[in-house]
């Protein structure tokens, strides 16, 4: 690993979210996981493999490239999905489990229903926590928009969730929801350990909620501010996760020109 300068915030290691390159693993799945490897990364986070794709092969897989894994976006864990959890965290080696938060629960939009959702998530933390790993939640834009209350989702999941339960906050949704993300990541401090990484216009539309975003782009060819988002991250961030839900251009050309962005501006390691 770099060193850091004498006195400088720690920077945080660059990976790759592999939702990002979804489309092309279905095609060529093992073939895609070697361009991963040649681009530089050495760190993913999982989401979904493609359907036949046992969770031994892919971690597998993983292995032969030279891939390993910083964290694994999960369904909730509840039933059987409790298992599953377990299951993804011994094949990839891992205790960091996310979950994901797709789609819009509707218990966000009153202020009962959002601390109802807190106690589920403070419930799966216990659970998480004694099986020897641990539970976070990655956010999208409804997380940051205000409750009729006045009080905006986040700040009661940062206020009533237990102080171990961290956050994966995806810095390009809460731009969407219209807030500052630098803003945001220095109020999370070390709650955020986790960032995601995506660029693009970052502007809301009703096509969002069918899971039709804009067209985004390389890191650092669009609209965010990243090296003021690492700088209000003042050291907290150990992810630095580029993931691009879909492109204006080829996918696997904006994850090599997202990883030389981060790295060649020295805001990821």
């Amino acid at each position: 690993m770099e060193e850091q300068k004498e006195n400088s915030p720690r920077k945080g290691q660059i990976a790759l979210q592999l939702y990002s390159l979804r489309n092309e693993m279905e095609k060529d799945l093992a073939g895609t996981l070697e361009k991963i490897a040649e681009i530089g990364y050495r760190w993913v986070e999982t989401a979904f493999f493609p359907e036949g794709v046992s969770l031994e092969q892919a971690g597998q897989l993983l292995k032969q490239n030279g891939l390993s894994v910083c964290a694994i976006h999960c369904e909730f864990p509840e039933g059987e999905q409790k298992s599953k959890m377990l299951e993804l965290a011994e094949a990839y080696d891992c205790q960091r489990m996310v979950w994901h938060g797709w789609p819009e629960d509707e218990r966000y939009q009153t202020l009962e229903g959002t601390r109802e959702l807190i106690d589920i998530y403070n419930e799966a933390n216990q659970f998480a926590k004694s099986n020897g790993l641990q539970f976070g939640l990655h956010n999208h834009w409804w997380e940051f928009e205000q409750q009729p209350s006045g009080r905006h989702v986040y700040l009661e999941l940062l206020e009533g969730l237990e102080p171990d339960v961290f956050f994966e906050i995806d810095t390009y949704w809460v731009k969407v929801a219209g807030h500052d993300p630098a803003k945001i990541v220095a109020s999370f401090g070390s709650r955020a350990p986790l960032l995601h990484i995506k660029d693009g216009p970052a502007k809301f539309s009703n096509a969002l909620d069918k899971d039709v975003p804009e067209p985004m782009v390389a890191v650092g060819q669009g609209t965010q501010d990243f090296p003021k988002i690492v700088a209000a991250a003042k050291g907290h961030t150990e992810w630095m996760i580029v993931e691009l839900d879909v492109c204006a251009t080829d996918m696997l050309t904006a994850v090599k020109d997202s990883y030389q962005y981060l790295t060649s501006n020295q805001l990821a390691i």
